[in-house]
Order: C-alpha cells, then sequence, then structure tokens
C-alpha cells in the first residue's frame, strides 16, 4: 500500500472516522482518478482527455464550447485539449462556412477506435471499487450517492 493510501484510510478509519461526507468524496474520487490516470498513462492518453473522449463517443461533432459544458470545464481548457488531442490524431476541429465562430469537434478513426481499448480500464477500475461488495451494497451506494446529487443540484 502506498504511503498516501495508508495516511488516507488512517485518517478515515482512526483519525476522523467521521469526517464530513464531502471528505470521504473528495477522497474516493482522487483515489478513482489516480487509479485510472495510471491506466491511461499506460496507452499515452493523458486523463485530462478521458472527458473529452468519453462525451465525443456518445455525442460526436459538438462544438468546443458544448463539449466544455457537457465537461464541466473552462473553454481555454477544452481548446487545450482540443489542440493537444488533434495533434495525436484523435480530433478533427473544422468550421462551417456559414458560421466561423463555431468549431466543431471530430473524432477521428483513432478516436473512435480509443473507445475499445481505454473503456475497458475504465470498468476495471470499477470493478476493482467494488471488489467485496454486495450487489444490494452497491445498489445502495448509487442510491445514496444520486439521492445526495440531486440534493445538491436543486439546492
Amino acid at each position: 500500500m502506498k504511503p498516501d493510501s495508508h495516511n488516507i484510510l488512517h485518517h478515515w478509519r482512526e483519525a476522523v472516522p467521521n469526517d464530513r461526507m464531502a471528505h470521504l468524496i473528495r477522497d474516493t474520487e482522487r483515489a478513482f482518478r489516480r487509479a485510472l490516470q495510471l491506466r491511461l498513462a499506460a496507452h499515452g492518453v493523458p486523463f485530462g482527455h478521458w472527458a473529452f473522449l468519453r462525451i465525443l463517443w456518445e455525442a460526436d461533432g459538438l462544438t468546443q464550447k458544448e463539449l466544455s459544458q457537457r465537461a464541466g470545464v473552462m473553454e481555454p481548457t477544452t481548446f487545450t485539449a482540443m489542440k493537444a488531442m488533434e495533434a495525436q490524431g484523435y480530433i478533427t476541429r473544422n468550421q462551417i462556412p456559414t458560421n466561423k465562430k463555431n468549431v466543431y469537434v471530430h473524432l477521428t478513426d483513432a478516436g473512435r477506435l480509443l473507445k475499445k481499448e481505454l473503456v475497458p480500464l475504465a470498468e476495471e477500475t470499477n470493478e476493482i471499487s467494488v471488489k467485496g461488495l454486495a450487489p444490494k451494497e452497491i445498489a445502495t451506494a448509487r442510491k445514496v450517492l444520486l439521492a445526495m446529487l440531486v440534493n445538491l443540484s436543486e439546492e
């Protein structure tokens, strides 16, 4: 076990086991991100491109602005990522002659093929995270997290 992981687990199990839920969720998200980041890096894909690829696999041809909104990041972040992804050959960016304002992002064949390579890595990360949990426990966790998400989005 890595020292960072040990420290986080010590915090939650021994130091302050009843710390705020937000902190537990943040630490869990960081662990998910780290685990997936390592897997993606082994395939030469930066973690920052993951969200954009997932979105484009479901809705190819969005504008950079739409990508920013769906990914929940600022437009300069999207611009930088798209520039890098274009250089890697994963996307193309085009404008239509009648509207030079919008830049449309399309996956290349290489970008589409990444789905078969990368989605199993995310699935593996998820499987590791729920190891030893019963299906009913997983369903309860999903229900609780979704309820929290709804509660916070309605505020």
